[in-house]
C-alpha cells in the first residue's frame, strides 16, 4: 500500500486528487485545518500558519506510521491575499509562511521517513516565472529574509494589491527553486527521490480565492462552471486534481531531467523554469535561509 502525507486535500482540486489515490488504494495521511472525515484518526491538526503546529503534525505523524517509510509527500496548501499586511503568530508574513516555509519546515522534519524511491510533489504556478505573463506582478526576488519580512525590502510595492500578488508568485517560485534544490541534495539523491514542482495552471472553483473581496469569489466560483471551459488556459478542477494524483501515484513518468510539469488546458507539459528557478546559487540560499528562519541547519 502507497503511504502519502499531503497538505491542501479537503477542497478543490487537492480534493479530488485525494479522492482519486485514495480510490487507487493508497493511503492517505491529510494534514488539514480541522479534524474531518477527510484527516486520520490520532493525527493533530495541521495549521500551516503557526509553525509549532507544523511540527507537532510531523511528530505526531512519524509516531503514527512508526517504521513504515511515507511514500509521497504532497505540499498543496495554498493561500493568497491582496495585501501583505497579515503575519503569523511567529511575526512572517503569512503568503510566505505558508505556502512556503511551513511546507519547507514538513518537508525537512519528514525527510527521514521518505522510502527509498520515494516521491514529493509542491505545488507551483506558472506565475513564479516574469516572461509568462498575466495579471499577477511577477516575483522580483526569492530572498526569504524580505518575504518573510517585507518591511526590511527597500523595493517592495508601495501599493497593496502589487504586494500581495507579489507575495504570492514569489512563494509559488520559492516551492519550485525547493524541489529543485531538494533534488540535488544528498539525502534525496542517497534514497533516488523524484522530486517534482507541479503547475496545475488556472484552474477556477477552488478555495485560493477565499480572503478576496466579494466580486472577485463570485467571478472565481463561475469561471469554475462550465463558463470556464470557454477562457484560455484554464483547467478544470477535475483535469488539475487527477494530474495531480497520476503524478504523485507515479502513472506519469517524468521525461529524463525535468522537474516542472504544468498543465496546460488539460494537457500536461514539461516547460524549462525561470531562470531565477533554475539557478542553483539561489536555490541554496533559500534553502539555507529558510532554515535559519525555523531554527533548522541547513
Amino acid at each position: 500500500m502507497t503511504t502519502i502525507v499531503m497538505t491542501g486535500a479537503t477542497s478543490g482540486l487537492g480534493e479530488l486528487a485525494a479522492a482519486r489515490m485514495t480510490a487507487a488504494g493508497a493511503r492517505l495521511l491529510i494534514g488539514a485545518r480541522s479534524l474531518g472525515p477527510h484527516t486520520q484518526d490520532g493525527l493533530p491538526v495541521l495549521d500551516l500558519a503557526r509553525l509549532d503546529s507544523v511540527r507537532r503534525f510531523a511528530s505526531a505523524v512519524r509516531d503514527h506510521l512508526g517504521s513504515t517509510p511515507i511514500d509521497v509527500l504532497v505540499l498543496n496548501a495554498g493561500v493568497s491575499f491582496h495585501d501583505i499586511d497579515q503575519r503569523t503568530p511567529d511575526g512572517y508574513e503569512t503568503t510566505f509562511a505558508v505556502n512556503h516555509l511551513a511546507h519547507y519546515l514538513l518537508l525537512r522534519r519528514l525527510l527521514p521517513q521518505l522510502a527509498r524511491g520515494g516521491r514529493v510533489v509542491i505545488t507551483s504556478s506558472s506565475v513564479h516565472d516574469p516572461e509568462h505573463g498575466g495579471t499577477l506582478p511577477p516575483p522580483r526576488h526569492a530572498t526569504a529574509t524580505l518575504l518573510a519580512n517585507p518591511e526590511l525590502d527597500p523595493d517592495r510595492d508601495t501599493d497593496p494589491r502589487a504586494a500581495g500578488g507579489h507575495a504570492y508568485t514569489a512563494s509559488k517560485l520559492c516551492g519550485l527553486m525547493t524541489a529543485r534544490t531538494l533534488a540535488t541534495r544528498p539525502e534525496a539523491l542517497a534514497k533516488q527521490l523524484t522530486v517534482l514542482a507541479y503547475d496545475p495552471g488556472p484552474t477556477p472553483g477552488t478555495g485560493l480565492s477565499r480572503n478576496f473581496s466579494l466580486p472577485i469569489r463570485l467571478i472565481w466560483s463561475l469561471l469554475g462552471t462550465r463558463l470556464g471551459a470557454v477562457v484560455p488556459r484554464m483547467n478544470s478542477r477535475r483535469a488539475a486534481g487527477h494530474t495531480l494524483a497520476d503524478l504523485c501515484l507515479g502513472t506519469i513518468t517524468p521525461p529524463a531531467g525535468q522537474r516542472y510539469a504544468s498543465l496546460v488546458r488539460g494537457r500536461l507539459t514539461w516547460p524549462e523554469p525561470s531562470k531565477t528557478a533554475c539557478d542553483p546559487a539561489a536555490g541554496e540560499a533559500l534553502w539555507q535561509d529558510s532554515a535559519a528562519l525555523i531554527g533548522l541547519p541547513a
